[in-house]
């Protein structure tokens, strides 16, 4: 049975537990740091949504962003450099795409200027988007599938060796990979999308997590 870290606080990640618990595995929610003890324990990170990622880490003054939590960033990038340095897979939603991409190097959009096609307003927003072909989620879902978005934050500038592989109509980026390790970042919420809520061009969020608990995320 694969164990997953969820970089998270117990209590806020009930939808990325109970996806994983379906997909057959057990997973630990925490933001305590990840010794060279225990770090064998754990198969892969998950990096969780969440409020805005404080500005100062990417060398900005906040200018859009809300629901900051500075020492909760910190922890997660600390958990995510563990995971790194092991070459063990990392999925990254939402803010954690958007951590993934400060800490090789990117930047934020701290407000889109189509936000109000992304950010939640009561539910998800869906909205269609295109993969590259050849990329990840070109095998998994084809080129048009429609997502589902809650964020009014975005990537701006991607980080060192992490490449694009789906954008939204507006062009804002959906979904990225790092290009040698096991990383993959996407800004819609796979956790949320079931079987039961697929439409014809609505995907399901699970094929997506499967993938990343087998360890299939390189291209």
């Amino acid at each position: 049975m694969k164990r997953i870290l969820i970089a998270g606080t117990s209590g806020k990640t009930s939808n990325y537990e109970r996806a994983l618990h379906t997909l057959g595995c057990s997973c630990l929610t925490s933001l305590s740091p990840v010794s060279a003890e225990t770090k064998p324990d754990f198969d892969a990170l998950l990096l969780p949504g969440g409020g805005d990622i404080d500005p100062l880490l990417f060398s900005q003054e906040n200018c859009g962003s809300r629901q900051i939590e500075p020492a909760a960033d910190r922890a997660q990038l600390a958990l995510l450099h563990s995971f790194v340095t092991a070459g063990k897979p990392v999925l990254g939603i939402c803010k954690g795409m958007q951590l993934i991409n400060v800490y090789f190097g990117g930047d934020i959009c701290q407000h889109l200027p189509t936000s109000q096609t992304h950010a939640y307003d009561g539910a998800d927003r869906y909205h269609p988007s295109t993969a590259l072909r050849d990329s990840l989620l070109y095998r998994l879902y084809g080129e048009r599938f429609s997502v589902n978005s809650a964020h009014h934050q975005g990537i701006q500038k991607p980080g060192h060796q992490l490449a694009v592989m789906q954008y939204a109509d507006d062009r804002v980026i959906e979904g990225f990979y790092h290009t040698t390790l096991p990383i993959v970042g996407v800004q819609w919420h796979p956790e949320r999308l079931h079987p039961d809520s697929c439409t014809s061009d609505r995907v399901e969020g699970n094929t997506l997590i499967a993938c990343f608990i087998s360890g299939y995320l390189r291209l």
